[in-house]
């Protein structure tokens, strides 16, 4: 379980999606798509919402020159009363943005969780999907961080740096109204703050990007311990996977800082851009003065830096910044979760395969490309109404060879075939319909219990439904839980009466192959043989997956394996030609009154 090195350069996302800057630009355009009426109403209202910037330094002046100054205090409180007027009403029109902030950044949230988890299902269920099993944790922590940080920035942005745009015109016009000589000391620091703000941006971005990439990998180990911990526990590898951790841990810690020093860089042009203006502006007071320039002036001019201008850098700089870069970071990544894999050629037109038998033809498959083979080159033929039991210990393959069989899972190598036909050349709703896997972990719904039994037969009546509920021995759960009209509560229903929903919903299907991947483990001996024997009077193919000794006897042939190769045989020939086999069910066989 080694941890994916953080500090690789590109270091791609899960989706294996290709290194594209611009996808993540892409994916914002189609969430904000429609947004054009919101975002027409937002800007009308951070204009007005601009309007104390404007005239903050302008009022200010003539409260001095033209009241205190002039010993007319009552004009100059006015003029101030003019200027509380104007910024009640710029706070007013900035309260009506968040609506139409929200009508703009909400779609937009649900937008990026639509492609996200469309681009998810496409590559679970295309070639290697079931590799993933990984990925379900990264994709938790986009779908709940990552979509969260593009909704609050595009937020941040849309509405902060229209403000700040505006706030700096505003800035600088005014100071040009009320002394054009002092315009140079306060728009060039500022374009030099700006200019040094956008030159530290990529080496930010970088910082930023390896800050989510390392915490997705450290939210990936800490996923994988916590699955193999009894595992890890078993073989003793308890510290390799504390170390691994750590390591994880370690480097985005190591990424944080690295990003914290950056962002400690940002704070500084907050004194280049509003701090040196305003000392520049008091300095050369005195000549700006000797120019004609008024004490109010002055004063009006210092407002525009103090109270203006330095805020809104704070913010563009300190929180818009920062803001910008996880959208941008963000934006990227949700983009490699939302990629969808070019859809698999197929090798001709969809085929109906002729009954239900089934073949392997050097099927081989491995979870990963440094894995070892689950399965390798194995050849099998299964005959149509053929019953084969697959056995052997936990993890050498079972399930896999079940899912690859049904066609959930695609192989490394090699073809599966059903009924003669490739199983990639089969529509994927008439493979629904030609093969049924139930695992041991049985699916049942809220709602009518015949609504949960016709699941896969929407056409059967009732009474073929209770025949079939009979055949399998259900008839009496049918009876407890009230009939076909019943209302099922899957969380009362015991593991083994869910199986039996699932047993006769599959019954009831028209697969002509049933795949039976431990769907009895929860029957008691009795009601399992009376499942075995209904399965065997149905038309089809059953492939069951069992550890118990009973179904394993009572199957035509038994497919073994055990990590040495496949073995095939009946029950009498594994007993006397493969010691595993008698190791796995041959002692509880032989048992007195042993059936599994």
């Amino acid at each position: 379980m080694p941890a994916p090195d953080p500090s690789a350069a590109p270091a791609p996302g899960p989706s294996a999606a290709p290194d594209d800057r611009g996808a993540g630009l892409r994916l914002l355009r189609t969430g904000l798509r429609g947004s054009r009426g919101p975002l027409l109403r937002l800007t009308l209202w951070t204009l007005l919402s601009a309007a104390p910037a404007l005239a903050a330094g302008k009022t200010l002046a003539l409260a001095v020159d033209r009241g205190f100054l002039a010993h007319r205090p009552g004009l100059a409180a006015g003029w101030l009363a003019a200027f509380a007027a104007v910024t009640l009403a710029g706070a007013w029109a900035a309260r009506q943005t968040y609506p139409w902030l929200a009508e703009i950044v909400e779609p937009l949230r649900d937008s990026l969780l639509r492609e996200v988890v469309t681009g998810t299902l496409h590559r679970a269920v295309g070639p290697g999907g079931a590799r993933r099993g990984g990925e379900a944790a990264v994709v938790v922590a986009r779908m709940t961080r990552q979509v969260e940080a593009v909704r609050d920035a595009v937020a941040g942005q849309l509405l902060v740096v229209w403000h700040f745009a505006l706030t700096a015109a505003a800035v600088v016009a005014g100071t040009a109204a009320l002394a054009p000589a002092a315009v140079p000391p306060v728009a060039l620091p500022l374009l030099l703050a700006l200019g040094a703000f956008a030159a530290l941006a990529p080496a930010t971005v970088r910082r930023q990007r390896r800050a989510f990439l390392t915490e997705e990998t450290l939210a990936g180990v800490c996923v994988d311990t916590l699955h193999a911990l009894r595992d890890l526990v078993a073989c003793g590898a308890q510290g390799h996977a504390e170390r691994e951790a750590l390591a994880a841990a370690a480097a985005q810690g190591a990424a944080a800082r690295s990003l914290a020093r950056v962002a400690a860089l940002r704070r500084l042009l907050v004194a280049l851009g509003a701090h040196l203006p305003l000392l520049l502006v008091v300095l050369d007071a005195p000549s700006l003065v000797r120019g004609g320039m008024t004490a109010g002036g002055v004063v009006g001019v210092l407002a525009y830096v103090v109270g203006t201008m330095e805020p809104a850098l704070k913010l563009l700089v300190q929180g818009v910044g920062a803001s910008w870069l996880r959208l941008a970071v963000a934006a990227e990544r949700l983009a490699e979760a939302a990629h969808r894999p070019p859809p698999a050629a197929r090798p001709g037109p969809p085929v109906r395969p002729a009954d239900g038998s089934a073949r392997f033809a050097g099927v081989t498959f491995a979870y990963g490309a440094s894995a070892e083979r689950v399965l390798d080159r194995l050849d099998l033929r299964i005959a149509d109404g053929e019953h084969l039991a697959v056995v052997g210990p936990s993890g050498i393959g079972k399930s896999t060879l079940a899912d690859v069989l049904c066609g959930i899972t695609a192989p490394d190598g090699g073809q599966v075939l059903l009924g003669g036909v490739p199983v990639g050349r089969v529509d994927a709703r008439e493979l629904a319909r030609l093969r049924v896997l139930l695992p041991q972990d049985a699916y049942v719904f809220g709602g009518p219990l015949r609504d949960n039994l016709r699941w896969l037969a929407p056409g059967a009546t009732d009474g073929t439904v209770v025949d079939a509920a009979h055949a399998l021995g259900a008839d009496g759960l049918l009876a407890r839980l009230g009939g076909l009209d019943a209302t099922v509560d899957p969380a009362a229903l015991s593991a083994g009466e869910r199986q039996q929903i699932a047993l006769v919903r599959a019954y009831l299907s028209p697969a002509g192959l049933v795949v039976l991947d431990e769907a009895t483990r929860h029957l008691d001996a009795a009601a399992e043989r009376c499942a075995e024997a209904a399965f065997r009077r149905r038309h089809g193919t059953v492939v069951s997956i069992t550890h118990r000794a009973g179904p394993a006897r009572r199957a035509d042939r038994i497919l073994l394996l055990d990590g040495t190769g496949p073995r095939l045989g009946t029950h009498a020939e594994l007993l006397a030609t493969a010691p595993e086999y008698a190791d796995l069910v041959g002692a509880r066989d032989t048992a007195p009154g042993a059936d599994g």
